[in-house]
């Protein structure tokens, strides 16, 4: 097994328990997030989704980790969720050949990437959003040490895009139903 299929297989492990942690558990809380977790891992779990969706990015681990540790609130808000799908709406069929050039190919070479990602982060510093920065620099670390070949797999992947679709679909819930019961 190589570096990236074990970072797959751990990664999928705990987002797994990262969605059980969603549950409103109580006490039993912790208990049941390490078993989902161990679960994943021997039954097969962790393999089909890394079967299904690939190698999860360095940023929804990190996410999820952030959720296993219970951090709130969570630094994947609605308004960055929505960036990310607006991002993902443009990207993604770019890189499937519906355009003139692919994006995904600037990840093999990524040095004007990593020249926006320098002003993104830069920006981040600016609006004094560490979390977020923590994030890019683990996400950029994850690429240098050779677990993703393109810069775009540390960055995103679809997982996380199904994720900010749910936070983006949840929130116009709410909002929706508030606006009916007036």
């Amino acid at each position: 097994m190589n570096l990236t299929a074990a970072y797959g297989l751990l990664a999928h492990g705990l987002i797994f328990g990262a969605m059980a942690a969603l549950l409103p558990l109580g006490p039993l809380h912790q208990r049941v997030v390490l078993t989902a977790t161990a679960t994943a891992l021997l039954v097969g779990i962790a393999p089909a989704m890394h079967g299904l969706f690939g190698t999860p990015s360095a940023t929804l681990l990190q996410l999820a980790i952030l959720q296993l540790a219970r951090r709130t609130p969570s630094p994947f808000t609605q308004p960055v969720a929505a960036g990310l799908l607006t991002f993902a709406l443009f990207f993604y069929p770019l890189a499937l050949g519906r355009g003139p050039f692919d994006p995904y190919a600037l990840g093999y070479q990524p040095a004007p990437l990593l020249a926006a990602l320098l002003a993104l982060g830069l920006a981040l510093w600016w609006r004094r959003q560490p979390g977020w920065l923590r994030i890019l620099a683990l996400d950029l670390l994850a690429y240098a040490s050779g677990i993703f070949v393109n810069l775009w797999d540390a960055l995103f992947d679809p997982l996380l895009v199904l994720l900010a679709l749910a936070i983006v679909v949840r929130q116009w819930a709410i909002r929706f139903i508030a606006s009916r019961n007036r």
